[in-house]
C-alpha cells in the first residue's frame, strides 16, 4: 500500500521541553514519518506526515487530542497553502470575503513565487489576475514563478522593454508550456482589434494566463473578475492602497512608472 500524505497543525498550550520529542515518539511508533516540520504563526507547529494507514491517523487524532500541552487545530489531506505554510513557516493570507483574493507584502515574494509556481505546475486552464501598484515587483515575481516552475514566460502586452503589444504568435508559442503574461493597462490604452483577437485566442488555450491590472483588463473586455481562479494582491505594506486614479486619466502614459521590472 502507498504511504499517503497528512498536514498536521497544533498550537502550544504549555511549551514544556521535550513536548516535540513525545510527539515524535508517538508518531513513530504509529509508523508515521515526518516529512517536513515548522513552525508557522505564533505558537503553531505544522508537519506534512506520510502514513500507509489511514486509520494510524486517527488513531493518532484521539491520543492528541488527550493531551493538555497542545490543542490540534488541523489534521488533514495537505493543501496547496498547509505545504507552503510548513516550507516557508508562515500562512497565505486569504480575503475574508473571497477566498480566491490572496494577499502578500513586498517582503513575502519568496513565499508569493513559490505560490505562484505551483499553480503553474497544474495541468490545464488557468487565469491569474495580479494587482499592485507600480515597482512594487508584479512582473519579476510572475517572470521568477515562471522559472521556478520550468515554464516559458511569452509577454503579450508589457511594459518590460520599452512596450509590447503582440498581435500574433509564431510557430510553438502555442502552448501549455507558456505562461502568457497580459498587462491590462497596456492593452486597454495602447491594442488594436487585431491584439484583442490574440488574447481571446490565448485565452482558449489549455494554459497559465497570468494579468496584471485585472481590473482595467475586465474593463475592455467580455471577462469579469469572477472568470479568474485567483486573485493576487501585492503591496509594498500591509496598508497600501491599490488604486487606478493615475491610470484611467486621460492622457496616461503606460510606459510613465511601468518600467522595467515594474
Amino acid at each position: 500500500m502507498e504511504k499517503t500524505e497528512w498536514y498536521l497543525e497544533y498550537e502550544i498550550k504549555i511549551n514544556r521541553p521535550g513536548l516535540l520529542g513525545d510527539i515524535s515518539s508517538l508518531l513513530g511508533m504509529l509508523s508515521i514519518n515526518i516529512i517536513t516540520i515548522n513552525g508557522v504563526e505564533n505558537s503553531r507547529r505544522g508537519m506534512l506526515l506520510l502514513s500507509k494507514e489511514d486509520e494510524h491517523i486517527q488513531r493518532l487524532s484521539s491520543i492528541l487530542d488527550t493531551m493538555n500541552t497542545i490543542e490540534v487545530k488541523k489534521i488533514r489531506k495537505p493543501k496547496l497553502r498547509d505545504k507552503l505554510a510548513v516550507r516557508h513557516g508562515r500562512y497565505i493570507h486569504r480575503d475574508a470575503d473571497d477566498h480566491k483574493t490572496v494577499r502578500f507584502v513586498r517582503d513575502e515574494i519568496g513565499l508569493l513565487v513559490d505560490f505562484m509556481s505551483e499553480i503553474y505546475k497544474t495541468e490545464g486552464h488557468k487565469l491569474i489576475g495580479v494587482r499592485g501598484m507600480p515597482r512594487v515587483g508584479k512582473t519579476e515575481s510572475i517572470v521568477a514563478a515562471s522559472v521556478s516552475a520550468n515554464k516559458r514566460w511569452l509577454f503579450v502586452s508589457s511594459t518590460l522593454l520599452k512596450q509590447t503589444v503582440r498581435s500574433q504568435l509564431i510557430e510553438g508559442e502555442y502552448s501549455g508550456d507558456h505562461i502568457y503574461i497580459i498587462d491590462g493597462v497596456v492593452s486597454k490604452k495602447r491594442a488594436n482589434e487585431v491584439h484583442w483577437q490574440l488574447i481571446r485566442e490565448i485565452m482558449q488555450l489549455p494554459a497559465v494566463k497570468v494579468v496584471e491590472h485585472p481590473d482595467i483588463f475586465v474593463q475592455a473586455t467580455e471577462y469579469e473578475i469572477d472568470d479568474f481562479d485567483y486573485i493576487i494582491e501585492l503591496r509594498s505594506t500591509e496598508d497600501e492602497q491599490i488604486t487606478y486614479e493615475a491610470i484611467e486619466q486621460p492622457g496616461f502614459n503606460p510606459n510613465d512608472g511601468f518600467s522595467v521590472f515594474d
